[in-house]
């Protein structure tokens, strides 16, 4: 389907997500979101997490769900370069689960994406196994948004002392413990999450990465994010230069 019926699609069930919880028919336990949201927890037990991992995907299913989520991360699951939206694109399946039933269970806040997780939007548990899949299997951008390039020597050895024991040393993160793959990710973006992460905005990070980084100073933070945001995925997931989504075209 066109980029612009995704649109259309994604705004009205936007509208239409409030009143659907409002009215009791988001399969969501709202008193159990209303204790979350005052929760910090890098791991939630149980919960559709657990459950959506054990599912088989369905890759038709997936690729449906995406088109809600094209209108804001693109039909290519590249989000924006100015760092609006992230890339998702070629993210570990267990990563884009994690933070799907954080996002739906309130254990993250971004009210933003929200109301298109509900599952009166896209569906229950299945539809976060299966659109994960899909996400994950997309090619990544090869163009993301990168920094100003002038505090790079440093950045590496920041990255060095700090990031590669979680996220690897090229920023690929680490399915099985649900660190996520970091390279090439927009640079604006990575700037925004961690400073949310330091502030302490973002409650479901990790507490180790919360203390790696509580000392950090801007220039850090810039230089650090900067040389992250030019770290280069393996060639065979990254898309040509060009690419368009055949599913939306």
């Amino acid at each position: 389907m066109k980029k612009t019926f995704a649109l259309s699609l994604a705004l009205g069930a936007m509208f239409a997500a409030g009143a659907a919880f409002a009215a009791g028919n988001a399969a969501v336990d709202q008193q159990k979101f209303e204790e979350n949201k005052a929760k910090k927890e890098w791991m939630s037990q149980g919960g559709e997490r657990e459950e959506a991992l054990t599912l088989k995907p369905d890759p038709k299913n997936g690729r449906d769900v995406y088109e809600v989520c094209s209108a804001c991360h693109m039909p290519e699951g590249w989000g924006l370069t100015d760092g609006t939206f992230p890339q998702l694109a070629g993210q570990h399946r267990t990563v884009i689960i994690k933070q799907l039933a954080d996002i739906r269970d309130g254990h993250r806040d971004n009210p933003t994406m929200y109301p298109f997780a509900l599952p009166s939007e896209i569906g229950g548990t299945q539809a976060i196994a299966d659109v994960s899949e899909y996400i994950a299997g997309l090619k990544m951008n090869p163009d993301n948004g990168i920094g100003k390039g002038d505090d790079l020597e440093l950045g590496k050895k920041l990255y060095a002392d700090n990031c590669v024991r979680c996220h690897g040393p090229n920023g690929e993160g680490d399915a099985a413990k649900f660190y996520p793959r970091i390279q090439a990710q927009h640079y604006e973006y990575l700037v925004r999450q961690y400073r949310w992460i330091k502030e302490g905005k973002r409650r479901n990070s990790n507490p180790e990465m919360v203390e790696q980084i509580k000392n950090f100073s801007d220039r850090d933070t810039l230089a650090v994010l900067d040389y992250v945001s030019r770290l280069k995925p393996p060639a065979e997931l990254v898309a040509p230069a060009g690419w368009k989504n055949p599913d939306f075209q």
